[in-house]
């Protein structure tokens, strides 16, 4: 059963006129026929809203006694046996009575929607879920009933009513909402101008948020790319503390104000392993931020401030968000922090947020590791005191007399130091240069490099041993940690990989993208030959770089198998890395595989459209062209035959079959020929600039006269066409309008110019079709509903696309409001870019006005069986 539609009228604030306008629309589709009951409204004692209940099927309420007391709630299980097409639920966020079948109505009405119930509910803004804390700011009140943001997000249609906050505070004043004890109290509290301003602004800001998503999926649709500028992309800096989720949700309020936000959360680990977050927290983390629609990196870098900056540009980013630092006041004496630098060193190009926190000045509160592999900067300070350290030591100790075993546990510190910051070598170094400076200064005899008392060589050996010993601990420690990092990285990649093997969902150019970013390399590619001696050529590439024609002319190349290898560009590789690489690699070859196999599937699939093309051609032949031929066939034997005179008002009865006969063959062929052009795509139009009053007349000439009206004012600019194909595709439209208009209703044509397009409309007020099929009566051979063989074979409409599409155009089915179908025929004014493509689809605008004032009808969401083809 196919799922029920949801509208929902959404209202800043209670009293303006939400449960009047969903009774409203409730009496407009009873009067077009529609079964629609209440299953439940609350009128609040608001006589005009009661007044608006009169005439509607109202369900039972279901009796609850709670705390001695009985109440009414929608009784879910006669609305389902009542099974109504659209069922009024009033109230969507409230909270049932205890012993209710779920604990809220939104889930009431999921159940009505799974039945195929389609439901027009209501709601305030304050009510949605992840407004509650806005609200509370701003009424000082806090709602206890809320609905998830995705219940309202995931309606079929969204229709705000609005009012100003001076009309509302009037109608309160006037006792239209609540009843006079009441309405003092509520107009100097919740119902104040300030309050119902802000939440008027909420709901606004609300449904625009909405209408640009609506707005994203008709130009993703229609495939418009080029009426948005760049999008946001926002970049969030993680340091792995707790202070992260507070900064992937701000992104994705940021990303929400613009038109299709990008949130991309980037952790970034030193490449020595010093500093290590805490691995339970970047996974929640990245639950969160993957959750929000974002993505979550991992990238090495030792300088964060310019490994963050340079992943915000390698990704386009636009803003970025890092949470105010969690140094004390004292830390800032060794440097700004890493917010403070890359605000400077952003530049003008991206937008830096500083997000205050409660984690902030409270101390770093992270585990930091003690050993790691060393960089350069201490390596440099282990060999200046490795070299330095004795001699400035010996100098020292001249000046006092301490003794040999003071003096050697003084240069064995010296040593132990520069183990500790420069690793083996530097301590090596260190332990060599103290001994001979013992050996020398304070060894006798003195200034001699000899040692007279053996239990002096063996003090000396010690000391040497003891610091070759601390420095081979040290170095193996570093090394130890380095491979710990890395193992740890490489074990988040090949994680990564192996759910995309198993979801399926990463694109070759993502991957490649994912190479690229993982290695910090300019360009990767994956080029591949049919055999040894076959040239290169490239199946994806991501980056900017220089073409690569053979793998060997990249910084890095990893075969995969005999004929396929991927290619890196920017810099040499470390042998250490290249077994990631080679993952990279293997998972490349399954993606660009699996692209393969749906390429051929998708052919295949095309092959079985055109088998089925076929089938249908033959079905047609056999059947639609046998049927006017045999009536030719008998009407011409009959004028031949001699065993019967004929009358002249019989031999015109039989020459009108004839003819009637041979023009439904012609318009027959017609339309099997164009739809087998534009199958094998051979249709070429021949664009020229035409006015449309010039063509759309003779396409009338097929049809009764007095079944069609013409509203084409002369006045619209000229339109850049191939005539005769759009004759063609207006002819078909205004058939298929008159074979299915009532008797006596005319179908409007009419002609109107939007923006840089001129639209041609055909209006009929047949039965019309349902939304789930207006897709579908655009395919070849489909004869929507009840028509008969005679009626054709089912291709005009797809004809009719075919050749909008092919001169630049589009070809839509809406609905005709009150009831019927209208098809919009959208056409590239001479003179306009070849690209552009007509502009979204109307949004109705919100009902407003006074107490009592009736909003203007919008969109259906229950439609009758309507438009055969």
């Amino acid at each position: 059963m196919a799922r029920g539609k949801l509208r929902i009228y959404l209202g800043a604030a209670p009293g303006v006129g939400k449960t009047y306008a969903m009774l409203a629309e409730a009496h407009r589709r009873i009067e077009r026929g529609t079964d629609c009951v209440v299953a439940f409204v609350e009128h609040h004692g608001r006589p005009r809203t009661e007044v608006m209940l009169h005439g509607l099927e109202q369900v039972p309420r279901r009796r609850l006694e709670y705390r001695d007391t009985t109440f009414g709630e929608m009784d879910v299980d006669a609305v389902l046996r009542r099974a109504p097409a659209v069922a009024l639920v009033d109230e969507l966020a409230h909270t049932n009575v205890p012993g209710s079948r779920n604990a809220k109505r939104w889930q009431d009405v999921e159940e009505l929607l799974a039945a195929g119930i389609d439901v027009v509910s209501t709601v305030n803004i304050q009510h949605l879920e992840s407004l509650g804390d806005v609200v509370e700011s701003i009424t000082g009140v806090r709602q206890r009933e809320t609905v998830p943001d995705e219940v309202v997000r995931r309606a079929d249609q969204i229709e705000l009513v609005d009012m100003s906050p001076q009309a509302l505070r009037r109608r309160m004043a006037h006792g239209n909402i609540y009843q006079p004890d009441k309405v003092d109290a509520a107009l100097s509290n919740y119902f104040r101008p300030g309050n119902l301003t802000a939440l008027r602004e909420l709901a606004l800001l609300w449904v625009a948020d909405r209408v640009d998503e609506y707005l994203n999926e008709y130009r993703s649709e229609h495939r418009v790319s080029r009426i948005w500028g760049s999008r946001e992309r926002i970049v969030v800096g993680l340091t792995g503390g707790p202070e992260g989720r507070t900064l992937i949700r701000r992104a994705a309020r940021l990303a929400e104000k613009g038109a299709g936000g990008e949130v991309m959360a980037v952790y970034i680990a030193r490449s020595d392993g010093l500093t290590s977050a805490s691995p339970k927290e970047l996974a929640v983390q990245r639950t969160l931020v993957e959750d929000l629609g974002g993505t979550f990196h991992h990238v090495v870098g030792d300088d964060i401030p310019a490994a963050l900056l340079d992943f915000a540009r390698g990704v386009n980013a636009t803003q970025i968000v890092l949470g105010s630092s969690r140094r004390k006041a004292w830390q800032y004496v060794f440097g700004p922090g890493v917010g403070a630098t890359v605000a400077r060193d952003s530049g003008p190009d991206l937008d830096v947020h500083i997000v205050t926190h409660e984690e902030a000045a409270k101390g770093r509160g992270l585990p930091v590791a003690r050993g790691g592999r060393l960089g350069r900067a201490r390596r440099i300070w282990g060999w200046l005191v490795g070299l330095a350290g004795p001699a400035v030591l010996a100098v020292l100790l001249n000046t006092v007399d301490l003794g040999l075993a003071n003096d050697m546990l003084l240069f064995l510190a010296v040593t132990v130091a520069a183990a500790l910051l420069g690793g083996l070598l530097p301590a090596l170094a260190s332990a060599a240069f103290g001994s001979l400076l013992l050996n020398y200064f304070y060894t006798p005899p003195l200034h001699r490099l000899t040692i007279a008392d053996p239990k002096n060589i063996v003090a000396i050996a010690i000391f040497f041993g003891v610091g070759m010993s601390v420095a081979s601990v040290v170095d193996l420690a570093a090394r130890r940690t380095e491979q710990a990092a890395r193992l740890r990285a490489e074990s988040e990649i090949l994680s990564f990989l192996a759910g995309n093997v198993l979801r399926g969902e990463t694109s070759l150019e993502e991957l490649l993208e994912r190479v690229r970013e993982t290695f910090a390399m300019e360009s990767a590619a994956l080029l591949e030959r049919e055999s040894d001696v076959a040239p290169w050529s490239c199946a994806g590439r991501a980056g900017f770089g220089p073409p690569l024609e053979r793998p060997e002319d990249a910084d890095v190349d990893m075969p995969v198998g005999d004929h396929m290898a991927l290619a890196l560009t920017g810099r040499v590789l470390p042998a250490a890395d290249r077994r990631v690489l080679a993952a990279f690699a293997a998972q490349a070859a399954v993606v660009l595989d699996r692209r393969r196999l749906q390429e051929e599937a998708d052919r295949a699939r095309t092959l079985a459209e055109g088998n089925r093309i076929r089938t249908a051609l033959l079905a047609a032949v056999s059947h639609d062209l046998r049927t006017p031929l045999a009536g030719i066939k008998a009407a011409v034997s009959s004028l031949r035959s001699d065993d019967v005179a004929w009358s002249e008002e019989d031999q015109a009865e039989l020459l009108e079959g004839i003819e009637e006969g041979a023009d439904r063959l012609d318009h027959l062929v017609g339309n099997l020929l164009d739809m087998s052009r534009l199958q094998t795509g051979t249709v070429t139009p021949l664009i020229r600039e035409i006015d449309v009053d010039e063509v759309v007349p003779m396409a009338l000439g097929g049809v009764p006269e007095d079944s069609v009206g013409l509203d084409v004012p002369e006045t619209l600019p000229m339109v850049a066409v191939d005539p005769g194909l759009l004759e063609r595709s207006v002819a078909n439209l205004v058939e298929n309008a008159v074979k299915y208009s009532p008797r006596g209703r005319r179908v409007l044509v009419s002609a109107s110019a939007i923006s840089d397009r001129v639209e041609v409309r055909v209006v009929d007020r047949g039965p019309g079709v349902p939304d789930v099929a207006k897709d579908r009566i655009f395919e070849p051979f489909q004869r929507y509903g009840d028509a008969p063989r005679g009626a054709g074979v089912g291709l005009g409409l797809a004809v009719a696309r075919g050749f909008a599409e092919a001169m630049g155009g589009t070809l839509n089915a809406e609905d005709t409001p009150g009831g019927g179908l209208t098809m919009v025929l959208s056409l590239r004014a001479a003179g306009a870019r070849a690209e552009t493509v007509p502009p979204a689809a109307d949004i109705a605008e919100p009902p407003g006005g006074a107490a009592g004032a009736e909003p203007p009808d919008g969109a259906d969401i229950a439609e009758p069986e309507r438009q055969a083809l």
